[in-house]
């Protein structure tokens, strides 16, 4: 089955193009690590929880709007390998340094499917 690498991040809404030129340059990148699929989702309805919500847990400004991505890789294994060849890559650096939002601020996990249809 396979492994998702899931990311929240706070981009300002000024940067929304910055942004989508910034995912479409690194994805070929991933691709060639591994992954199989990159979706990039730009907050569009993204409520205010009464406990957490994504804005909370990204510590998102006013100015900042949510953005949801993940790839997809084949396997955990895949997904091991594409982490060490993203670690070790200097292109990987570039891509940190151009960043159009904190990056700090941004939370990512590994993720196995339970249901998949």
């Amino acid at each position: 089955m396979i492994y998702v690498a899931g990311f929240v991040a706070a981009v300002p809404a000024a940067n929304k193009e910055a942004y989508a030129k910034h995912a479409a340059d690194a994805a070929p990148l991933f691709k060639e690590f591994g992954a199989t699929r990159m979706v990039e989702a730009w907050g569009d309805d993204v409520p205010d929880g009464k406990v957490t919500d994504f804005k909370g847990a990204v510590k998102a400004k006013p100015d900042e709007v949510v953005v949801f991505s993940w790839m997809e890789f084949p396997s955990k294994d895949a997904h091991a390998a594409a982490a060490q060849k993203m670690m070790s890559d200097p292109r990987m650096k570039e891509i940190g340094a151009g960043m159009p939002f904190d990056g700090k601020r941004m939370i990512y996990g590994g993720f196995a499917p339970i249901l998949d249809t």
